[in-house]
């Protein structure tokens, strides 16, 4: 949070008037100096009659210290009005694209650009929304003024607004959405079921925005939550994703995780993760599954350094990894509990619930894969590897080698302290061996020593799947011995095709 709030924060806690007062000018003299375009779009609207003011998430943040490039307004405007001003001559120089895919909803949009750089800007005439029953789609009026606007506003933190086309931007905050951000509280505008009601996609942004800024959920807010999670059904898997998404890829996607499975969310969308919350009774023990694998998202992201920063596929692997455990466990008779094979499973489950959630076919096969990997290495034992084994483990995991490095050492949550030590030292030992022979035989595209067109030649053969058997028995080779050369491939190409001709 910005110093200077903190400050005023200190000074003013007492007496919440001057809390919205140090909030209103903290916001004020950050638009001036981070987002001046702003006040020249403002002017304009002032001149053709028109109120402009920057709202929602943008004075939030402006209040925090930390605005953005991307910037929200609201008007009385209807949306033809704004376009036209938009495109007018007098921000011919400020605003480089106006468009319109928005209008139905109020929203005309724009990129500008200023002292500090592009901008991307979308005004939306007073408005309120609501969902029907059953409906996937917002039915949209407009409003008369800027505070019934704010109203149906999702949270106060985002209901406030700063009205640019009066004297010295006036800030408005009819629901003490400062004095919430002051105390670090998701709240509504209103009561949370009328909000919910009116976008059931708000219940996972107040977990969103618990998770982004580390704000505790109200407890009427936390109630609704609970009450009212069937009505996130008619919310499209589209706009569940993004949120998802977002909770998973902030600073404290555990904070976030942990409000999906106790508000009852996470049983509407990805039901996988309370799954994992699995009884365990006094002669059948085993480790907490769910807080595990919580542990080990927590653990993988302080790798991520490992693979250039905020990693989506790491993270998504770090939280299902485990999700095929429900689904095989046995109980062993005199006590214990075996989850054979949920790796297999949990791979198949992470495919089918992130098609569901739509999420892009690259990073599905990704996560999936890495799934289907993250218990290799244990299989592999506590002894020497061979080289064979190594480069087995480095072609199973191609492109995600490095993810599969922090996956793995991710996934070490044991408190026995010498146990931890000796998994890492061993999978020092691993990396150091991938390294080694990385050098030697260039791991990262194991390839036979031959090739589909040589293969033929040396075979007298046409294309056709005998080449395909033929590559794969020589992969085989390639990477039970290592680099053969090609007169030795050819010899023991020859003696397999011999072989196969005799069977």
């Amino acid at each position: 949070m910005k110093k200077e709030w903190g400050e005023a924060l200190e000074i003013a806690l007492a007496v919440m008037d001057p809390i919205s007062l140090a909030g209103a000018e903290i916001a004020r003299d950050t638009l001036r100096e981070k987002a001046p375009l702003a006040l020249e779009i403002a002017e304009v609207f002032k001149k053709a009659g028109k109120r402009l003011a920057l709202v929602g998430g943008p004075v939030r943040d402006a209040i925090l210290g930390r605005l953005g490039n991307d910037l929200d307004f609201t008007t009385d405007a209807h949306p033809d009005e704004t376009r036209k001003i938009l495109s007018s001559k007098e921000l011919s120089k400020q605003i480089e694209h106006v468009w319109d895919t928005g209008a139905r909803f109020g929203t005309i949009s724009a990129r500008g650009s200023g002292a500090n750089g592009e901008s991307l800007i979308e005004i939306t005439t007073y408005r309120a929304e609501s969902y029907s029953e059953d409906s996937r789609k917002p039915s949209v009026s407009y409003g008369t003024s800027i505070e019934e606007d704010l109203s149906r506003r999702d949270f106060t933190i985002n209901s406030m607004a700063l009205e640019l086309t009066t004297d010295d931007a006036e800030f408005i905050d009819p629901f003490q959405g400062v004095i919430d951000l002051a105390k670090r509280v998701i709240r509504t505008p209103q009561s949370p079921e009328l909000s919910f009601s009116d976008d059931p996609l708000r219940m996972l942004r107040a977990i969103r925005f618990s998770a982004q800024l580390d704000f505790e959920i109200a407890p009427e807010v936390m109630s609704a939550l609970i009450a009212m999670k069937d009505r996130l059904k008619i919310i499209s898997a589209e706009r569940i994703h993004d949120e998802f998404v977002k909770i998973v890829m902030s600073d404290r996607p555990r904070k976030g995780i942990v409000a999906l499975v106790e508000s009852g969310l996470a049983e509407i969308f990805i039901p996988e993760i309370p799954l994992l919350q699995l009884e365990v009774d006094e002669h059948h023990h085993h480790k907490d599954v769910y807080q595990h694998s919580l542990t080990v998202l927590e653990q993988a992201i302080a790798l991520e350094s490992r693979l250039g920063g905020k990693d989506l596929t790491i993270r998504l692997a770090a939280l299902l990894h485990d999700i095929g455990k429900p689904r095989t466990r046995k109980l062993i008779e005199g006590g214990g509990v075996s989850f054979h094979h949920h790796e297999v499973v949990g791979a198949k489950m992470t495919r089918e619930r992130m098609r569901a959630l739509r999420f892009e076919n690259h990073l599905i096969k990704d996560v999936s894969q890495l799934v289907f990997l993250h218990l290799r290495f244990h299989g592999y034992g506590t002894g020497e590897w061979s080289d064979s084994a190594v480069r087995r483990y480095v072609r199973d995991a191609e492109h995600l080698l490095e993810h599969l490095h922090v996956l793995t050492r991710a996934d070490c949550t044991t408190r026995n302290q010498r146990k931890a030590e000796a998994l890492a030292r061993s999978y020092d030992s691993l990396e150091a061996r991938i390294a080694k022979l990385a050098e030697e035989e260039e791991l990262a595209s194991i390839r036979p020593d031959l090739d589909g067109n040589e293969i033929m030649t040396i075979l007298a053969v046409k294309p056709g799947p005998v080449i395909g058997k033929a590559y794969d028995f020589l992969l085989e080779l390639r990477l039970e011995h290592g680099p053969l050369g090609k007169e030795r491939a050819k010899a023991e190409l020859l003696t397999w095709w011999q072989g196969q001709r005799n069977a």
